[in-house]
């Protein structure tokens, strides 16, 4: 009993500093005769549409456990970001929030430089719909070159359906792409994303029988997002690497995927290839 209380304090105690640091003024709120710095709670609850005095409770840390969308609503109330939100949820409900698609994608200066850093290993960025929205010159040379697509065409499952170079690249495509089918329904639905992937899912259905097939099949298949592959490059020969995903910090829309080469050689192979094509540019 002790150890919930405690939660519900550590939330309320969260819920007053987030309020205490917003600029009334900025909202159309009166800024004058406030003996606190912040919006009032009554000001928060008007925002979340949630009863004053409910809101209150919380800030207390006696009004109990919020629901998922009474949580989404302070956030927006509040103004938090990804990061301060997903806080929120822990606190109030004891896990992250679940992850949600955003439209607005794009990478900061700083996640480019990671992926650049991260030389001679091949590296990209993709959506929970698996939109490629950043990658390194090494992923060019291993992968394919995503700056000749234009963004919308940047797509790693349309790739796989419609690329002969990809699946020239596998040893087993049909093994491969039945796995990824899989891998990118259970991403699309746990972010939401159904209505998203819909006009990319009729495209590939209409174009290529073989996913029709399986995305009809409905299969959900184990994946965690690790092992190690090998692929046949028309330049390079057989390289194999191991590839990982990682959540990005502060983005949970956003995945980061890395080929880390296999052996010393295939590091060598990829490094050498780009640098003749930094070379050649």
């Amino acid at each position: 009993m002790s150890e919930h209380r405690s939660e519900e304090q550590r939330l309320g105690a969260y819920l007053r500093d987030r309020r205490g640091r917003l600029d009334p003024a900025s909202f159309g709120f009166p800024p004058s005769r406030r003996r606190t710095p912040g919006l009032r709670r009554e000001e928060v609850a008007q925002r979340a549409n949630i009863s004053p005095t409910w809101y209150t409770w919380l800030e207390q840390g006696r009004g109990g456990a919020p629901s998922a969308e009474v949580l989404n609503r302070i956030a927006r109330a509040l103004m938090l970001t990804d990061l301060e939100r997903e806080h929120l949820f822990v606190l109030g409900l004891g896990r992250p929030p679940e992850r949600r698609y955003r439209r607005d994608v794009g990478v900061t200066p700083r996640l480019q430089r990671v992926l650049d850093a991260l030389e001679p290993t091949p590296a990209l960025i993709r959506t929970a719909i698996w939109d490629v929205v950043a990658w390194n010159a090494a992923a060019t040379v291993l992968l394919t070159d995503f700056a000749a697509a234009p963004p919308e065409g940047r797509n790693m499952l349309r790739y796989v359906f419609t690329d002969p170079r990809m699946r020239q690249a596998q040893q087993d495509w049909q093994s491969v792409a039945r796995v990824l089918v899989s891998a990118f329904r259970v991403e699309a639905a746990r972010a939401g994303a159904d209505e998203e992937v819909r006009p990319l899912v009729e495209e590939l259905r209409a174009v290529s029988p073989e996913f029709r097939a399986m995305w009809d099949a409905g299969e959900v298949l184990s994946f965690d997002g690790e092992g190690v592959k090998h692929l046949r490059h028309p330049l390079l020969g057989e390289i194999a690497f191991e590839h990982s995903a990682f959540a990005v910090d502060g983005r949970p829309d956003l995945t980061l995927l890395i080929y880390n080469p296999a052996t010393a050689q295939d590091a060598r192979t990829i490094g050498a290839a780009v640098e003749r094509a930094a070379k050649g540019r």
